[in-house]
């Protein structure tokens, strides 16, 4: 197995330059004594929604609000893009979670689906790729035609454009009427830009694909439409929602209190069956010790697809009999809480692009020389051995400070981005006339083994034919992730054990639904076509096609592909996308003001909530419903907003 080492970067580098010192490193969050136990509003979660509500709401400084995190401040590293993966897996930051992939998964380790989920303030804004997509507007105007009033891609518009501090480029084509520039959160194009990206945006719009911007207020029409990504990022670096809305002067306002490293058990209610209502919660602290606080207003929800319905559940509020199977009192039977989970999965075809694609090496000396040491790279593991380097590789250090610290000065540098960096939308002609139905990610690199095999779990042994040869640091790789976008299979999320410790048995369902897999082939063919109209003389190698998937289908290298070869790849090597949703949807668990239906005073505000999956990367989506969630509650109170976004 070979082992990569640029997406497994720690944070020496960043400590070493001041990046903080530059960044601003954030107030004590509350590890000290509670001060007080009672609050106006209780928000559980700090996540891509909870952040932006904490923020709203305590912009009313004769407001209490109490923003309770299992995690604790993202660490520096988080800061740079392409040091991504390296918080997954990392049990101080990510949740771990691995869930049953249905009909998916045939040759993934273990045949388990990884689940990583942000547990830190910013929450999985601090773990995503930093894709900025906000969804087709037809996506916005299915919601509200399934009974989600108010929730219209018009209703939705002006909270996205409230949020966003978009940076102009030349790079892209932008909807100007549909942007926001001012707000809080980050959105700019990598710079400088990685010709493939481009190359993969030309190679698309030869195959039919228009390019323009995609978070515009058509997404291209009926065509689709090809860019570059929209990241959430800022002068190179992430902008998370704890970066953008928290960090700072916010997290410091003596309205606010931050409880960070707090497992939250339960939300407590009072009244009788019929009668009921949220007054507080209780939370585990970092030492096992149990706390209550009260909500005098609201308990908000922002804990995620998983968190929210688990912590509904183990409330005593769900369905019934999945809740008394556990020994749990089931005090409010509300049987759509952890069903309907959605997400996306794609494929990853993956091609050797000599002269296209961008070496796992360059991407690791941009990183600086952490990245470089050993086990995995050429420089020692102590840096006191660096005194007696020999030429070479003092030359290679020195070159990696240079890149490093040119990112942390300007922002440019190839790792400020995730390397997921152009994209594509379009429809299959399948099906879901409401929007696009596919996407296509590009990623320039073909990232490492640590990422393909440890993150995605990919069995590398049996998707190449020698992936230490393919995955070495010079080989030049690069992918396309084949995307539907629409699925309609659905999962579920049910409690293992009453224990509020234990993860919950997440189980996602894949292609249970077989149009699902229908969908799936035309989007990789798509993928194939652009590949094979990639512009200029110098073109990407074949497929990788898994070998015992290839003799099983008798496949001959350059000779055609048959359906049933790619549905058996999306069924052996398609991997999450980390957009799970739907899980306290509207319409079966909060109505459209996103009250829990038969609770007074709880909400939920997060990606549980959506009516249906969006057409695209979910984390922008998000924040809109923690934007539009602050503004009804803030309406619904008579609160007090501050001028500025």
């Amino acid at each position: 197995m070979v082992r990569g080492y640029v997406f497994l970067w720690w944070d020496t580098e960043l400590e070493r330059l001041s990046l903080l010192g530059r960044a601003g490193a954030g107030a004590d969050l509350g590890r000290g004594t509670l001060m007080s136990k009672e609050f106006d509003f209780v928000i559980v979660g700090g996540g891509s929604a909870g952040a932006v509500i904490a923020t709203r709401l305590s912009e009313d400084t004769g407001c209490s609000v109490a923003l309770v995190e299992a995690g604790g401040p993202p660490p520096d590293h988080e800061m740079m893009p392409a040091a991504v993966a390296s918080l997954q897996l990392d049990p101080q930051f990510d949740w771990m979670f691995t869930a049953d992939p249905g009909n998916a998964g045939l040759g993934l380790r273990d045949k388990r689906m990884a689940v990583p989920r942000g547990k830190m303030l910013g929450g999985s804004s601090g773990l995503n790729y930093m894709a900025y997509v906000r969804g087709h507007p037809g996506d916005f105007d299915h919601w509200a035609a399934q009974g989600a009033t108010g929730w219209s891609y018009d209703d939705v518009l002006p909270y996205f454009i409230k949020s966003e501090d978009l940076k102009p480029s030349n790079e892209i084509a932008i909807d100007s009427e549909a942007h926001g520039t001012g707000g809080p959160l980050g959105v700019s194009v990598r710079s400088p830009v990685i010709p493939a990206s481009r190359d993969f945006v030309k190679a698309a719009e030869t195959t039919g694909i228009p390019t323009g911007d995609y978070n515009g207020r058509n997404r291209g029409g009926a065509a689709g439409v090809a860019s570059l990504f929209q990241t959430t990022t800022r002068n190179g670096m992430r902008s998370s929602t704890y970066r953008a809305f928290l960090q700072g002067p916010v997290e410091s306002r003596s309205n606010l209190t931050i409880i960070p490293h707090a497992h939250v058990t339960k939300v407590v209610l009072s009244g009788d069956a019929g009668n009921r209502t949220a007054t507080g919660i209780e939370y585990r602290d970092a030492e096992g010790a149990t706390h209550s606080i009260t909500a005098t207003r609201e308990v908000i929800l922002s804990a995620g697809a998983v968190g929210s319905p688990q912590i509904l559940m183990l409330s005593g509020i769900g369905p019934r009999r999945e809740i008394e199977a556990v020994d749990i009192e089931c005090l409010h039977e509300l049987p759509g809480v952890g069903k309907n989970l959605k997400d996306h999965l794609h494929c990853p075809l993956f091609f050797e692009a000599a002269g296209i694609g961008l070496p796992v090496a360059q991407v690791g000396i941009s990183a600086g020389p952490d990245a470089l040491r050993a086990p995995a790279g050429p420089l020692p593991a102590d840096p006191a051995d660096d005194a007696s380097l020999p030429p070479e590789l003092a030359d290679l250090k020195a070159e990696a400070e240079r890149r490093l610290t040119e990112w942390t000065q300007t922002g440019e540098s190839l790792v400020s981005s995730s390397l997921y960096d152009a994209v594509a939308f379009f429809s299959t002609g399948l099906g879901d006339e409401h929007s696009h139905d596919a996407q296509i990610g590009y990623v320039p690199c073909g990232y490492d083994a640590s990422l393909l095999g440890e993150r995605l779990r990919i069995d590398l042994d049996t998707f190449f034919a020698d992936p230490a040869k393919t995955l070495a640091a010079d080989q030049e790789n690069m992918l396309l992730l084949a995307n539907p976008v629409l699925p309609h299979s659905k999962g579920e999320i049910v409690l293992e054990s009453a224990d509020p410790m234990a993860p919950p048995i997440i189980r996602m369902n894949y292609f249970t639904d077989p149009h699902d897999l229908k969908v799936m082939v035309a989007v990789m063919r798509k993928c194939l076509d652009i590949a094979a109209n990639w512009p200029g003389e110098i073109q990407p190698g074949p497929l990788n096609v898994p070998p015992a998937l290839a003799k099983k289908h008798g496949y001959v290298e350059g000779g055609p592909l048959s359906d049933a070869l790619l549905e058996n790849m999306a069924l052996h090597y398609s991997t999450t996308v980390y957009h799970l949703c739907s899980t306290c949807r509207m319409g079966e668990v909060v109505d459209p003001e996103l009250r829990v239906n038969g609770i007074a005073n709880l909400r939920v505000a997060d990606a549980s909530v959506m009516p249906d999956i969006i057409s695209g990367n979910t984390n922008a989506a998000s924040i809109m419903i923690g934007e539009k969630a602050s503004d009804m509650i803030i309406a619904e109170y008579a609160l007090k907003q501050s001028d500025a976004a």
